[in-house]
């Protein structure tokens, strides 16, 4: 079936294990009523390919952009020559010794005017929308890296109506905690922001097992690569059996990496950001190291090859990211 969808569609097989994927993932939610994610989610995520270059500018995003063997050959390089202008390691412990301190004067700075709202996170992760949830219970998430709520808040918003959903949101840094515990005053019965490294000692804010859904976007990427690893058994003792890790962060070559110029790299694939803030670049494989190591069962690792268009100033912009969900043992 798969081939005569490939050979009728013109697909390439990177494209056909993608679509299948956004299919299955629709199957979940096709009995959601109309409402504000039916307004506002991408209403052709995952399926808008670019078959003709000379189409390129007629919309802003194209999914699952291959790269010609000059782009990929043209990424090591520029990779490789980071590697000639390291960070100093004097400056590189310093920021590795307390990460959270970069995040506290960034969210002194800007607030909760950074960062955009995450409304994608039900078109990507349909597993978030209650109204496909057969169970009475509310569905028990944590938002780990939370921020200022940029996915918290959202979420209370579209389960308001039902009231089926319990969020709670961590981050280490207490000026981003401070500031959604505030945004969040009105949903104080749905949500508890919290204090937590989770690269340090376990929670003891939520009960051992009993979790649905562990919700990590961009979160992982800010740590040191050998924090990651106590980070994810942390977060895995909180999930219940059949519960879900989903997760979406930055992947290997991608556009933001690549724009790294000298003093940037701290080790492979780990940077500093101009602000001090930590960013690392994960592949699939690592990613699946990762969570199998803990127990962890794929459902699905896709690799978002997205190609971001600037219409007006007739730029290209090659994104990548990994999306995941690792599904815990019963």
């Amino acid at each position: 079936m798969l081939a005569g969808w490939k050979k009728k569609s013109n697909l390439s097989s990177n494209e056909v294990s993608t679509a299948v994927w956004i299919q299955q993932l629709r199957l979940c939610c096709r009995k959601r009523s109309s409402g504000f994610w039916m307004t506002r989610q991408r209403k052709q995520f995952g399926m808008r390919y670019l078959k003709v270059e000379s189409e390129v500018f007629e919309y802003n995003a194209w999914d699952n952009v291959e790269w010609s063997l000059e782009q990929e050959e043209e990424a090591r390089n520029k990779i490789a020559n980071q590697k000639d202008s390291p960070v100093a390691s004097q400056e590189a412990e310093c920021l590795l010794r307390n990460p959270a301190e970069q995040w506290n004067t960034f969210y002194q700075t800007h607030k909760n005017k950074f960062f955009m709202d995450r409304n994608w996170l039900l078109t990507e992760f349909p597993e978030l929308d209650v109204k496909c949830r057969e169970s009475d219970d509310p569905l028990l998430v944590l938002d780990v890296g939370c921020g200022v709520g940029n996915a918290t808040i959202p979420l209370l918003q579209t389960s308001e109506q039902s009231g089926k959903m319990f969020v709670y949101a961590c981050d280490y840094s207490q000026q981003a905690v401070d500031i959604l515990k505030q945004t969040t005053s009105q949903w104080s019965d749905r949500c508890k922001p919290f204090l937590w490294d989770i690269t340090g000692q376990i929670t003891e804010t939520i009960p051992p097992r009993s979790l649905d859904i562990l919700l990590c976007i961009y979160v992982l990427s800010a740590l040191p690569p050998e924090k990651q690893q106590q980070a994810v058994i942390n977060l895995t003792s909180l999930l219940k059996p059949g519960g879900a890790l989903l997760l979406k962060d930055y992947a290997q070559f991608d556009m933001t990496q690549l724009r790294f110029k000298k003093n940037r790299l701290i080790d492979e694939n780990f940077y500093r950001r101009g602000d001090g803030t930590l960013v690392y670049f994960f592949t699939q494989k690592e990613l699946d190291r990762l969570f199998n190591g803990v127990g962890l069962k794929q459902e699905t690792n896709v690799l978002d090859r997205r190609l971001i268009v600037n219409r007006a100033k007739r730029v290209k912009m090659y994104r990548m990211w990994v999306q995941c969900k690792y599904v815990k043992n019963v």
